[in-house]
């Protein structure tokens, strides 16, 4: 800004600092003006002139190109002094109109949709959109873009599933071998234990742990997990019972593999005098069911509306109908006291499960008269493993469960627990069990789906002890981001769930506290190729 005086004192010019456009020019007849005029009107224009200075720095804050000139200024600050808004908010405004218009009508019929971004770029370019038709066009690939990624999740799921239900090839060469030595070498038939031992399988100064699996690997974990975290591993005695298919190679595997000092004996369900279809009428029906084997083993997706579920909400609904669960293996527990008479205290452990801590102080906790110490599954933040009340695995709309049940009732686990079977042969537990059983049934599996434990709830209650959770930890096959620092101090990691330690989907980096028990070296694990990649 620059102020030019006429050297006869008769003209006062104002220009931009570049000299070329004269803003105001001011003339002065000598014989009419004063100095005091001329004062006056130079310091009107000093309070004036910071006004369009501090203009011109909000202009140049708000991210507008740098002017060279007044004439840009002008162009720039015009409509703010005049009071006229930017069109960008209004062209905003109407377009969130147009897309709130286009939410509530109808996809016109025969849509063709590009199949990228770039080609709907391509299409408003060369057919001249106007804003609804390309609203239109974007609300159908994002509806189309949601239902491809909703379709695959489930397929996902579905996929997950069969793995999760399948026998994995090493594990499957692993018992044809062993049934095959079972066969062909007298060393794998020797009596397991011992004639000597044979005392001690029903000795109670001894603690004996319990495992009922068809999976041979699976069972030496539990085993060589539970001598190896022992301090008393010479007072163990551990009892697998399997199926009659599996016995052969569970009976070798252990013949050839033994762990001593502890103590380990193998019986199939066929060598158990006490298991006839009289005593277990209700697990008999359950398995020959055709409805019930059609809905364990048939399509899991025909007549199931996927549209109007979720899909955590299908997952659980497809792990309830996984085949184990109509497995006589799976509901054995509830017979234990008869199965082994002279037996006082007992643990019982699922196949999936790793023991990392010596177990011997489970025997010495007081029950306080109760059947079975189990972990609570009520008190923690996790939805999927430790916030688990009665109303996650009943159906609290049928009419039987609404009237005998609590819905706000705190669940607990199975998995390892502590059985006092003195005090359970008192109990009807066994009785109730299968009424409730029955009622399912009769109900066509509306009361509950998932599993042994709803009704092992139900014939419980009243007769469990808690105890401290750091015993137990549930959820390495649900949960990918479970802490590996609480993982190395529980007592017994379990893996329920699908993601299997032994599985192809087993979470990686869980994986190794499981495969530590496992001898690598074995000439039957190395040949099966037992989880190689």
């Amino acid at each position: 800004m620059q102020l030019h005086f006429s050297p006869s004192m008769r003209s006062i010019t104002i220009s931009s600092s570049n000299g070329f456009i004269d803003l105001m020019k001011i003339k002065v007849a000598a014989r009419h003006i004063s100095y005091r005029t001329l004062f006056h009107t130079i310091l009107i224009l000093a309070f004036l002139l910071p006004f369009v200075f501090i203009l011109t720095a909000v202009v140049t804050l708000e991210g507008v190109n740098k002017c060279s000139s007044f004439d840009c200024l002008g162009r720039r600050l015009g409509p703010r002094l005049l009071g006229r808004a930017d069109d960008s908010g209004r062209l905003v405004r109407d377009f969130y109109k147009i897309l709130n218009q286009v939410n509530t009508e109808e996809l016109p019929d025969g849509l063709k949709l590009p199949d990228t971004f770039s080609q709907l770029v391509s299409e408003m370019k060369n057919k001249q959109y106007d804003a609804k038709t390309f609203a239109f066009m974007l609300r159908a690939m994002m509806e189309k873009l949601e239902r491809d990624i909703r379709e695959s999740k489930f397929a996902e799921l579905m996929n997950k599933h069969f793995a999760a239900s399948a026998v994995p090839k090493g594990i499957h060469c692993l018992s044809l071998r062993l049934t095959d030595e079972y066969s062909s070498n007298a060393h794998a038939r020797k009596q397991l234990p011992s004639p000597e031992l044979l005392p001690l399988l029903s000795d109670n100064s001894y603690h004996h742990m319990i495992v009922s699996t068809d999976n041979i690997l699976a069972a030496s974990v539990v085993v060589n997990s539970a001598v190896q975290s022992s301090l008393q591993p010479e007072k163990i005695v551990f009892h697998v019972i399997t199926d009659k298919k599996t016995y052969a190679g569970m009976h070798s595997w252990f013949a050839l593999n033994p762990v001593s000092p502890a103590i380990v004996e193998v019986k199939g369900v066929h060598q158990f005098d006490w298991l006839t279809r009289e005593n277990v009428p209700v697990l008999e029906a359950v398995e020959n069911h055709n409805g019930i084997r059609s809905y364990y083993h048939g399509n899991h997706v025909a007549g199931a509306n996927l549209s109007e579920t979720t899909p955590r909400r299908f997952a659980s609904k497809l792990q309830a109908r996984s085949p184990k669960y109509i497995s006589l293996l799976n509901h054995l527990r509830i017979y234990i006291p008869e199965l082994f008479p002279n037996l006082n205290k007992v643990v019982f452990l699922d196949d999936d499960v790793v023991i990392q801590r010596d177990l011997s102080p489970l025997w010495e906790i007081d029950l306080e008269g109760k059947v079975n110490g189990a972990v609570e599954t009520c008190r923690g933040e996790d939805e999927w493993v430790m916030s688990k009340r009665f109303r996650n695995y009943f159906n609290f709309s049928h009419p039987l469960i609404a009237k005998n049940l609590n819905p706000d009732e705190c669940a607990w686990a199975y998995g390892m627990n502590i059985f006092d079977l003195s005090a359970w042969r008192k109990t009807n537990i066994r009785e109730t069990y299968h009424s409730w059983l029955k009622e399912n049934l009769k109900s066509n599996l509306t009361m509950w789906k998932l599993g042994t434990l709803p009704p092992a709830l139900i014939a419980f209650k009243g007769h469990v002890h808690p105890i401290d959770p750091s015993w137990h930890m549930l959820g390495l096959g649900y949960q990918n981001k479970t802490n590996i620092d609480s993982v190395k101090e529980a007592a017994v990691i379990h893996y329920n769930g699908q993601s299997k330690p032994w599985l192809q989907i087993g979470f990686e980096h869980l994986r190794p506290f499981w495969t530590k028990y496992i001898n690598y070296s074995n000439d039957f694990v190395r040949n099966c190729h037992i989880l190689e990649s």
